[in-house]
């Protein structure tokens, strides 16, 4: 629970910027200047009042929940005695992704842990009636379900497959997103639990859905590209596993299209999956509220997927879910839909301000670039006045939001990812907000393609990167003493835009990929058979194409590069795997002597692949952070990318020096 002491400093703090905002909207708009100023200083104005309104309101939202009812122990929860296991439908949702791809999430589907399996139907939904998939769905004995000519995108489909299934309870499942096999264990308890509550309680309401949190297992463009692996989350777990939790504790967490198991009373009594929305998985869930059904979401993730590190796919996915939320926003009347309980409402109005958080980024970057930069105050006010009015609190209010936030993202990365989505959603925010609507819906692209055309994605970084950096030479050049103090608050926003966007060329300028498929931490015995004599090995990671191991007991190597060997992997509970590979490298350290095996397709058995691939993904990759490192600063940060990238063109230089030394010797 949280001290008196602490809801007092959080009361103070919302006091003093209601005062804050009250004398910026009546002492400090630049009424005489030209109307576009004017103009200007009011949408800057009205963005101040905005964004301090959506803080608050996740902080309120925060506070009346305990922190019991925010973890809710749904990870936990037992099979009640007594019950019977309902049946389940599992529908895995594919529209033109890589069969590949595809296949992994259909192997790990048909292998959950229940203790009803019998009553467990998988189903791939396919809205391109591809030969390939339905061969896919034979062989590994699922249900398939075509569909052509389908114009209502994934919505369509999936409305077109649960006209063939039955079950009480279907989980939906995006084609990339493996389940783990704990998923069944992990989200039909809460159901029962439910069920027996609502016998037991009459004015219990009926659990909607249960969302298992959104999660991936390579790293995302912004931990990749920012050398941040080990240092920050995944930019979507902000959401997932600490926002929709609150949400959750509220009874209104939101869906979010896969990793999720649905009442199909829930999905029936709505009419099925909405069709005039290109964010269906945002308003169906706010639809199955809105029919008084509750809707939790867990910490624990119980599947992952691929997420996207080419520049592109990444920004049409952001502006795709901007736009679909517009949209459902629309549909729903969130402001004037009288059926939302309250706190639903403050929800789904919470994930509406959050879109135009971008546009807010934009406004605040150019304030002080105007002033700066061209002379063109949007703030008239005394120095000390504004010291008196604005920073006790904006520093207590950024003390607040530190001290309520969970171990996943503080503001200050936060505000970063703003500052990289906002020259880019900006537009199509506005688009949907006047009505101008974008229907097509786009699947993203997981392939990780990049091209020249990328760096042009650097442009609006650069140019405000360039301005910013103007501004600040201009507006501090041939300041002393007094004046130095004056402008602090100036310079202060010029210095944070321009530590943000430094990250965001980091960002936009890429880095090497140099890996096919990702390494998972995985600790497993196994030995590998040398002749007559069986090595003991313990496993450190596993890919697709590899694995690397440690000798057991063994100081010195006794198997060489290229050599050929069975490797056999014990798993507790199953049968053990066995594979045949080559050996790709052999290498010592200090507490012993390890090896990386090549693992070929051809050369294992369909069922040996089967199980292996099952082994990989099953269970979060444990080589990616779940908190953020908060002793690494963005000064840390930023220097440890100036430095990475200093040594790679350092090391690039090098290359063609040499390249150029033997081409002269060969001359």
């Amino acid at each position: 629970m949280i001290s008196t002491k602490k809801k007092l400093m959080y009361v103070l703090s919302c006091v003093l910027t209601i005062l804050y905002l009250v004398w910026r909207v009546g002492f400090t708009l630049p009424w005489h200047a030209s109307l576009w100023l004017i103009v200007f200083a009011i949408i800057l104005v009205v963005c101040e009042i905005t964004s301090n309104c959506t803080a608050y309101l996740t902080i309120f939202l925060r506070l009346r929940v305990s922190k019991h009812q925010l973890t809710q122990h749904l990870d936990d929860l037992a099979y009640p005695t007594g019950m019977p296991l309902p049946d389940v439908d599992i529908l895995i949702v594919t529209h033109d992704e890589d069969v590949a791809l595809l296949r992994k999430t259909v192997n790990a589907a048909v292998k959950l842990r229940y203790d009803n399996s019998a009553g467990v139907t998988v189903c791939i939904a396919d809205d391109g009636n591809r030969p390939e998939v339905a061969a896919l769905a034979s062989d590994y004995g699922v249900k398939y379900v075509g569909l052509s000519g389908n114009t209502e995108a994934k919505s369509g489909n999936i409305n077109h497959a649960l006209k063939t299934l039955k079950a009480p309870l279907v989980a939906i499942f995006d084609a990339d997103m493996i389940p783990y096999s704990t998923f069944l264990d992990a989200s039909v308890p809460p159901f029962l639990q439910n069920w027996a509550q609502m016998q037991e309680d009459q004015n219990q309401k009926p659990l909607g859905f249960l969302q298992t949190p959104q999660s991936f297992y390579n790293a995302d463009i912004f931990q990749y590209n920012l050398f941040s692996e080990n240092i920050v989350p995944n930019e979507q777990d902000y959401f997932s596993r600490d926002i929709n939790v609150l949400n959750s504790a509220n009874g209104a967490a939101i869906f979010t299209g896969s990793n999720a198991l649905f009442l199909r009373e829930a999905i029936d009594a709505v009419g099925g999956f909405p069709t005039d929305t290109l964010t269906e998985d945002f308003e169906l869930g706010a639809l199955i509220n809105l029919q008084g059904y509750v809707s939790y979401s867990t910490q624990v993730p119980q599947a992952s997927g691929l997420s996207p590190l080419d520049l592109k796919g990444v920004i049409t996915q952001r502006k795709r879910w901007a736009r679909g939320v517009m949209q459902s926003c629309r549909n729903l009347r969130i402001f004037t839909n009288r059926h939302f309980p309250a706190v639903n409402r403050l929800i789904l109005i919470n994930s509406y301000l959050y879109w135009w958080s971008f546009f807010r980024r934009v406004i605040f970057i150019m304030a002080p670039i105007l002033f700066a930069l061209f002379n063109q105050p949007v703030v008239m006010a005394n120095f000390w006045l504004l010291m008196c009015f604005w920073a006790p609190g904006y520093f207590l209010q950024h003390w607040v939001l530190g001290d309520t936030s969970g171990p996943i993202r503080n503001e200050r990365w936060g505000e970063v990812q703003e500052t990289f989505f906002a020259p880019f959603l900006v537009v199509p925010v506005l688009l949907e907000s006047l009505g101008i609507k974008e229907k097509k819906f786009i699947v993203t692209d997981k392939s990780n393609k990049t091209s020249w055309r990328d760096r042009l994605y650097l442009l609006p970084y650069l140019i405000l990167w360039g301005m910013i950096l103007l501004a600040l030479i201009k507006f501090n050049y041939g300041k002393f003493g007094s004046e130095i103090l004056y402008g602090s608050v100036i310079t202060f926003w010029l210095l944070t835009h321009f530590i943000n966007l430094t990250f965001c060329l980091f960002i936009a300028s890429g880095r090497q990929l140099f890996r096919s498929t990702e390494r998972f931490s995985r600790s497993l015995s196994g030995v590998v058979q040398l002749g007559r004599v069986d090595i003991n090995i313990q496993t450190i990671d596993l890919s697709d194409t590899a694995l690397k191991f440690k000798l057991v007991d063994v100081q010195t190597s006794l198997i060489g590069v290229g050599e050929a060997h069975t490797v056999t992997l014990q798993v507790p509970n199953e049968k053990p795997i066995i594979l045949q590979g080559t050996i790709l490298r052999v290498f010592s350290l200090d507490d012993g002597v390890y090896a990386v095996m090549q693992l070929q397709e051809q050369d294992q058995t369909p069922e040996q692949l089967n199980a292996y691939l099952r082994l990989v993904y099953d269970g979060a990759n444990a080589n990616l952070t779940s908190e953020q490192d908060k002793w690494i600063t963005p000064l840390d940060e930023l220097w440890l990318n100036v430095m990475h990238r200093v040594e790679n063109w350092r090391k690039r230089i090098n290359r063609r020096l040499t390249e150029k030394v033997k081409r002269g010797k060969s001359l």
